[in-house]
């Protein structure tokens, strides 16, 4: 997919509204060869999307090896709305704790008192962590009014050709 295309797919409003939100699920294969998916929380730079694990994280020698990955961000209505993207990870070691773990913990419904606090804990719990930095190869948006997953895609199409026929 030209990045262009992708592009475009990111930025459209809907495509905008699901990067502003906290959590993504992340699919990776692990190193026994095997398929994971794992929740967990994100944000969005502009260009590429940062998560943030532990550095003694079991994913992380997983991503060394194949750093290829899938992204799912969806809604939890009917119909969801979904984006698809797809990747490859760069992995950054950084001293503390990075900027945009406490960007996007923040977003969490939290008090100002609660807040200092939950940020005092993990400054005591990591004394470092990793960035997971993906920059997105491959996008779609779904949202079952302007676009369907392909399977349905390709079914419309059979059956408006059977009735062309």
């Amino acid at each position: 997919m030209h990045q262009s295309a992708i592009d475009e797919v990111l930025n459209r409003p809907l495509s905008r509204e699901l990067l502003a939100r906290d959590l993504t699920r992340l699919a990776y294969t692990a190193l026994d060869g095997t398929p994971r998916s794992i929740p967990i929380a994100f944000t969005w730079n502009g260009s590429r999307l940062v998560l943030c694990t532990s550095k003694n994280a079991p994913k992380l020698p997983a991503l060394r090896r194949n750093p290829a990955v899938a992204l799912t961000i969806d809604t939890e209505v009917h119909p969801p709305k979904i984006l698809l993207i797809r990747g490859t990870v760069e992995l950054d070691v950084v001293d503390g704790i990075p900027d945009e773990y406490l960007q996007f913990n923040g977003t969490y419904e939290m008090t100002p008192e609660q807040r200092v606090e939950w940020e005092a804990g993990v400054r005591s719990l990591y004394d470092g962590m990793v960035r997971i930095v993906v920059t997105p190869t491959w996008a779609k948006l779904i949202d079952f009014e302007t676009t369907l997953p392909s399977a349905v895609e390709e079914l419309i199409r059979r059956r408006d050709e059977r009735q062309t026929v």
